[in-house]
């Protein structure tokens, strides 16, 4: 049973020594305790203690590291079973199925093709992270070879599939450097592949015909020394493939089982005749707990609703998106160009800052931290009033970049006016758009 922060705490140094990025041993001892923090970001803690420690250490659901480079990712790791207890951390990765008899050429075009897909939301740019390569024939060259393309001339990391741990020999001496996730170990084969995954250091996949049949396998390979597992209880029935994800969830989670506390692996590609069913389903898994979703192809109008799905279930409930308070420059704006106001909730910034962009009018865009409110909920709530926005305005340092002494309060605030007045003597205030789509008219207006 994994022990309390009390119990962590006594084991601890105690020396307060904000090494692990906390204030005090008893926060780190907290974050420990609810699967937040390594028990190695602790410098001075004793190997004894470390041994105690093992259990409540780590996350009821282990985090696997996969990949290398920029689309090097985390799955797993999650510490509840609902996102609104606290929140999802490790966003589902997302993964397109390659034939490793597909032709050289056919494979560049693709994976350019593949790569262009990235869409700016909010400040990130959202695009896929893994190209499955299955070994469609046998012939290992071939595999392999396919995998040292895909690792070299792509950003995408890798899933390789094979049965055949020769085959997959092959194909880690090629593409090892990637840190791809090799899939999958089952019982025929288990011995080969965890001897193969724990000489590589690679995350290892695990594959069965049920959740049952995984325990052995998943003991096997634990017992080994392998750590880095994916697992997939190899359901392709939608029905019965849901309740696999959530009652491993559950088992981790609820039933504190460490046995199956491993992230997953699914495969719509293989449960669907059509992408926009396999879309459905990868929404789905997305939802509900899919650690890795496997589609069969990667397509725009597939792709930009799943990435929004995930960016929205793993963005903290409790803590909005926010941009940081400053002066935003846009369209090169000079000391005579209009001044805006606006909330530092990330949304409200690129919408606005997109509108104006797309007026093409020279404008200097301030953004005050009303704590990642948006426009009308931080006036309701007190923390986008006239008196601070005025403050605001006379510390922000814009006084310095322009002649006028104009500001653009946003529509939804109009009722600040006055006090944004009383606070900035021979200003003008002018009460700008309620909604950001009128932004342009309204600005090239003056």
């Amino acid at each position: 049973m994994a022990l309390t922060g009390i119990q962590i705490f006594k084991l601890l140094p105690k020396t307060n020594c904000k090494e692990c990025g906390v204030p005090t041993c008893l926060a780190f001892a907290m974050n420990l305790a609810s699967g937040k923090a390594e028990l190695d970001a602790c410098p001075y803690v004793s190997d004894e203690a470390k041994e105690q420690l093992a259990e409540a250490s780590a996350p009821p659901i282990r985090p696997v590291k996969i990949g290398k480079g920029v689309r090097a990712f985390t799955t797993g790791g999650e510490t509840v079973q609902y996102r609104h207890e606290k929140t999802f951390f490790n966003p589902t990765a997302l993964a397109a199925m390659i034939g490793s008899d597909i032709a050289d050429a056919d494979l560049e075009a693709k994976l350019k093709t593949w790569n262009a897909f990235q869409f700016e939301r909010v400040g990130l740019n959202l695009r896929p992270e893994l190209v499955a390569l299955k070994d469609v024939n046998g012939d290992s060259g071939a595999f392999a070879a396919k995998a040292k393309t895909i690792a070299e001339t792509s950003e995408f990391n890798l899933v390789l599939m094979s049965d055949s741990v020769d085959t997959m020999k092959a194909a880690v001496e090629a593409a090892g450097f990637k840190r791809p996730l090799i899939y999958a170990a089952t019982e025929a084969n288990a011995d080969d592949f965890g001897a193969l995954a724990k000489e590589n250091d690679l995350p290892l996949a695990v594959k069965a015909d049920s959740i049952e049949g995984l325990v052995p396998l998943i003991e096997k390979l634990t017992g080994m020394g392998l750590k880095n597992l994916v697992l997939d209880p190899g359901s392709r029935d939608v029905k019965q493939a849901l309740e696999d994800q959530v009652a491993l969830r559950r088992s981790a989670l609820k039933d504190g089982n460490r046995t199956v506390g491993f992230p997953t692996i699914t495969f719509p590609c293989e449960m669907a005749s059509n992408l926009d069913m396999e879309s459905l389903l990868a929404g789905m898994f997305i939802a509900k707990y899919g650690g890795i979703v496997t589609l069969s192809d990667f397509s725009g109008d597939a792709l930009f609703p799943l990435l929004l799905e995930r960016l929205n279930i793993f963005t903290d409930p409790q803590r909005p998106m926010t941009v940081t308070e400053g002066i935003y420059e846009i369209n090169n704006p000079d000391e005579n160009s209009p001044v805006m106001v606006t909330t530092n909730f990330a949304l409200t910034y690129f919408i606005v800052s997109g509108e104006i962009e797309g007026s093409r009018v020279p404008c200097h865009l301030l953004i005050k931290d009303a704590e990642g409110l948006s426009v009308m909920t931080a006036w309701a709530a007190g923390k986008f009033a006239g008196d601070d926005v005025g403050i605001f305005i006379k510390k922000c340092g814009i006084m310095d970049k322009v002649k006028h002494t104009e500001i653009i309060i946003p529509g939804y605030a109009a009722a600040i006016a006055g006090d944004v007045e009383e606070e900035l003597p021979g200003w003008t205030i002018t009460v700008g758009p309620r909604e950001a789509a009128h932004i342009p008219g309204f600005l090239k207006s003056k």
